[in-house]
């Protein structure tokens, strides 16, 4: 299937080693040496006695416990009963996913050389490491990009398992195992994804020398940032071609959603997997590995005291820990209770159970950051200290629970937004439908925005209390910590994110297996599962079900870009300490009143509306013809399902779009860094910070926005069962729109800003330790090669009727 994907991109990766060597020959002109910023973990050596290893080594036996809940029920899932019909079409959907997965894996091994180049320009050539220390801390950047991979494609696994579990599982009438087998598959992903970030990072501090563990932690956040930037953008590029070809086909060919005979449907459930499984697992990994580093660049760079360090060092990494105790705990406790609820209901919200699993982890969570940090750093500062900082990361921990909420007012299919674009739909057709959708994002940006600032204002105040005899900026730690707080319930947010995939998949699976006409299927389910299947009964809880996975896919979407903007905060403070030499210079330069301080805001936006731009045209282009191609090949007449080979085909269509769409996302994002870091520092600072800012109200107004339309033509499929009608067919085209706002553009901007931010951080010290006319001249080199990716997303994308012909996808 993908000898032509391959065959097509082989001549790009020969290109882009030759950019990566030309990168390394400039760095042999490094005219001075720049200061030791990167984290320095040799001048923190009570961390490293007794009473702290002994400290981590619990940490990893916490690790070994959650790694041990996720295999459990992943092994609980692959045990469950499925009718070989479901069973089959859901080992297709894995075998092409992994083929899918298998071709990411090998671009990303390329662009680790780029990424690699830049790492041994910086450590080797400016910093004069050994090789053995560059060696190790290159391998720190591979392991994190195998661990971003490994969670994926376990994500994955467990996904294209449960959605056929989940699928057969309905066909018994009762609602509540359709809910509670995508959540546990979320539990599993999500504990074991916490469970091996904090495993690696724990591992660093042990086993490698403290001299140059801090350098390994940032190799292994760019290597897992890395990663998630890839598998976010090709992937959310990917089930996006595939959803809207699908989609199309119910209104212009008036057949029902998931038809068998559609090739468009295998593709879509792919899509499903490597845009809502792999991209979010993938980058979920990254956020609590890069928010981590941030967090540790900071007590190192900010905190002068060795000891404070320390405390400092052990309570963030007893933080972690804590999230997965009370995950796990949280989760048990969920689930006795909703099972007592609706084990024997037949009929159920699913949301509700969702909800209240947020809120018992969120409280759990809260108290039992108070109790550890009364524990760990009583007397850190003036003894007041460990409350504070409980304090701050409450507040983060508090907005994991109330972000969902707020995203639910105006994505939920009980939202007054989301019944408003039902009612638009309904008079104003298609028009109105997509302007009460933006209406419904741009609300919600609005409330989120000022959620967030809050929260961080709460931050700010605590900090206020004495936190500047501790350290320097005591307001971006707290900034940062509300980012770490945001993740206080790691495991449950990645969870409810997951929850989406499998619901989503499981109504696919259901259609696509015909298990309604297959003969004496309702006698044959009776002698060999032991109950006799109510097929109306499943088809609408697998519907209304499908809803409350879309709710809480949106609902996670904003918790990771909100810590993407406010980690990113203490992370380009790391930055603005190497340019003032801890604040002591410079300062003046951080105002609008400098120029290229100024310019670079404006740079920022610029680049963000691009890359939105660009993701979307991707789709567009890849949807365009899998579109064209379905219409062709589609069989309505005589045919039960469509064929393999044309199915086949609709992927290739799907992964091509995607790798051509990625390969201009990222490496104009990669030289535009370099560029801008050699331009002008402060320029770079401006430019970091804008990425940041408007990206998190351009992600958070497009996630709810196609939120709010899929829940509208979910409101019309399962609550008002309109299904061909105009109506529906104004809200298909309206979930359309939507489709590349919430899973392609938005989610993509999260990695992006955290990338950009982190290996910022490298490419600064690279520009300042070079003679500045060099600096100038790099800065255009690198912008010459960005714009060259950059005019292929302008161009090399778009439809053209000269130069596409109506059957020109064959010979693409």
């Amino acid at each position: 299937m993908f000898k032509k994907i391959k065959e097509g991109f082989s001549k790009k990766y020969v290109g882009l080693v030759i950019l990566g060597l030309a990168i390394l020959s400039t760095t042999q002109a490094f005219a001075g040496e720049a200061d030791l910023k990167v984290p320095d973990l040799s001048t923190v050596p009570l961390i490293f006695n007794l009473n702290g290893r002994i400290a981590l080594m619990l940490g990893i036996i916490v690790c070994f416990f959650g790694a041990f809940f996720g295999i459990f029920q992943f092994g609980q899932i692959k045990k469950m009963p499925v009718h070989k019909s479901m069973k089959d079409i859901s080992e297709l959907i894995y075998t092409t996913c992994k083929a899918y997965l298998i071709q990411q894996g090998k671009f990303l091994l390329i662009l680790e050389l780029l990424i690699g180049i830049v790492m041994i320009a910086y450590f080797g050539f400016l910093r004069h490491f050994d090789a053995s220390k560059v060696i190790l801390i290159l391998v720190c950047s591979l392991i994190g990009i195998a661990g971003s991979y490994g969670v994926a494609w376990f994500g994955m696994r467990i996904n294209t398992l449960a959605n056929s579990r989940s699928a057969f599982a309905s066909l018994q009438g009762n609602p509540f195992p359709v809910y509670s087998i995508p959540l546990q598959a979320g539990m599993s992903i999500g504990m074991l994804l916490i469970s091996i970030e904090l495993f690696v990072m724990l591992c660093i501090l042990l086993f490698i020398s403290p001299d140059y563990a801090g350098p390994c932690f940032i190799g292994f956040a760019i290597g897992e940032s890395l990663g998630a930037s890839v598998l976010r953008i090709a992937g959310g590029i990917f089930t996006k071609i595939a959803d809207i070809g699908s989609d199309l086909m119910k209104i212009v060919l008036n057949i029902k959603e998931d038809d068998a005979r559609n090739p468009g449907v295998i593709a879509d459930c792919v899509g499903d997997n490597a845009g809502d499984s792999v991209g979010p697992t993938a980058d979920g990994f990254e956020t609590y590995g890069v928010t981590g580093v941030a967090l540790i660049s900071f007590i190192l760079l900010g905190v002068k005291d060795p000891f404070n360090q320390a405390q400092l060092l052990v309570w963030i990494f007893s933080m972690r820990l804590i999230m997965v105790i009370a995950s796990g705990v949280s989760y048990e406790i969920n689930h006795f209770i909703a099972k007592r609820v609706y084990a024997n209901a037949t009929e159920m919200n699913f949301e509700h159970p969702l909800t209240s699993l947020v809120w018992i982890t969120s409280v759990m969570s809260v108290i039992l950051t108070y109790a550890a940090s009364y524990v760990l750093i009583p007397h850190l500062g003036d003894g007041t200290f460990w409350w504070k900082l409980a304090s701050i990361i409450t507040c983060g921990t508090v907005a994991g629970a109330v972000i969902p909420e707020v995203v639910k007012r105006f994505t939920s299919m009980d939202s007054p937004y989301v019944k408003n674009i039902y009612q638009c739909s309904k008079k104003g057709g298609v028009s109105l439908n997509i302007l009460s959708g933006l209406v419904a994002g741009n609300f919600s940006a609005y409330w989120m925005g000022f959620v967030i600032v809050v929260l961080m204002g709460i931050g700010y105040f605590i900090s206020l209390m004495g936190m500047s005899q501790l350290m320097l900026a005591p307001a971006v730690f707290a900034f940062g910590l509300v980012a770490f707080g945001f993740l206080g319930m790691g495991p449950v947010t990645i969870a409810v994110d997951s929850y989406g995939p499998v619901s989503d998949n499981a109504q696919s699976i259901y259609e696509l297996s015909l298990i309604e006409t297959l003969p004496n299927i309702k006698a044959d389910i009776k002698r060999d599962f032991g109950f006799e299947p109510n097929f109306e009964s499943a088809k609408h809880h697998l519907e209304a079900n499908d809803g409350a996975g879309n709710t809480f896919k949106a609902s996670s979407k904003p918790v990771l870009i909100g810590t993407a903007v406010v980690g990113a905060t203490t992370m380009i403070f790391s930055i603005i300490m190497i340019l003032t030499h801890g604040l002591t210079v410079n300062i003046e330069n951080l105002s609008l009143l400098y120029p290229p301080f100024l310019l670079g805001l404006l740079s920022g936006g610029a680049v963000i509306y691009w890359f939105t731009g660009a993701s979307i045209q991707a789709v567009t282009t890849g949807a365009y013809h899998a579109v064209q191609y379905i219409k062709e090949h589609i069989k309505l007449e005589g045919a039960t399902r469509a064929s393999t080979a044309d199915s086949t085909r609709v992927v290739e269509i799907c992964t091509i779009f995607a790798q051509k769409g990625m390969i201009n996302l990222f490496l104009t994002i990669f030289f535009t860094t370099l560029s801008f870091a050699c331009l002008e520092p402060f320029y770079f600072i401006g430019y970091l910070i804008s990425i940041a800012f408007f990206g998190l109200y351009q992600a958070i107004f497009m996630a709810n926005a196609g939120g709010a339309w899929d829940n509208a033509k979910k409101l019309v499929e399962v609550t008002h069962k309109e299904k061909g009608t105009e109506v529906h067919a104004a809200t298909v085209v309206g979930d359309t729109v939507g489709d590349p706002f919430k899973d392609t553009s938005s989610v993509a901007l999260n990695p992006i800003i955290k990338f950009t931010t982190l290996f910022g951080l490298l490419a600064i010290e690279i520009a300042i330790g070079l003679d500045r006319r060099l600096d100038t001249g790099l800065a255009i080199v690198f912008f010459g090669i960005a714009v060259v990716f950059l005019l292929r997303s302008f161009y090399d994308m778009r439809i053209s009727a000269d130069r596409y012909s109506d059957r020109s996808e064959d010979n693409h």
